[in-house]
């Protein structure tokens, strides 16, 4: 059995690889920051919804058939959003949310469609949910950060290969 430091090595390297943000880790107004979600990688990805709940029926972005759609867009986050990997190469649909401010502190929501073979129809369905704290430049103190969370299966990864090592 593994002792607590090759477990908590082994999970910080997996955390470290998918671009997770330590959640000590200051987020200060003005910093770019990838806000990260994972889709299964061998379907087709048809779509993508990032979401903030506090914005109603308005997204952040959404990107569809290899274009960004900007028609319900939050007028916040025009030409300030990006996917960290437009192709999506083994389901990396991580948000870039450039240029930080207090004001982009909330839970986002990461949606995904995916379209398996012979399949008609592909619905969004929430992939992961991160929560984003921002302080102004100079504020110390207090919790604040990134927090993700994770689909249970990515978590069960952790925990099996945490024990493996």
């Amino acid at each position: 059995m593994a002792d607590g430091s090759s477990a908590s090595l082994c999970c910080f390297m997996f955390l470290g690889v998918f671009g997770f943000v330590s959640a000590g880790q200051k987020i200060v107004s003005g910093q770019n920051v990838t806000l990260p979600c994972r889709a299964k990688n061998k379907i087709s990805i048809v779509a993508v919804n990032w979401r903030r709940a506090d914005l109603g029926e308005k997204y952040v972005l959404y990107y569809q058939d290899g274009h960004f759609v900007k028609d319900n867009q939050h007028p916040s986050f025009k030409n300030r959003v990006d996917l960290q990997d437009r192709q999506m190469k083994d389901g990396n649909v991580s948000l870039i949310l450039k240029n930080v401010t207090i004001n982009d502190t909330g839970t986002y929501e990461c949606q995904v469609a995916q379209r398996e073979p012979n399949q008609e129809i592909a619905d969004l369905q929430i992939i992961s949910t991160s929560e984003l704290r921002v302080v102004p430049p100079g504020q110390t103190g207090g919790s604040v950060g990134l927090k993700v969370s994770v689909p249970v299966f990515g978590l069960l990864f952790v925990v099996a290969v945490g024990f493996a090592v």
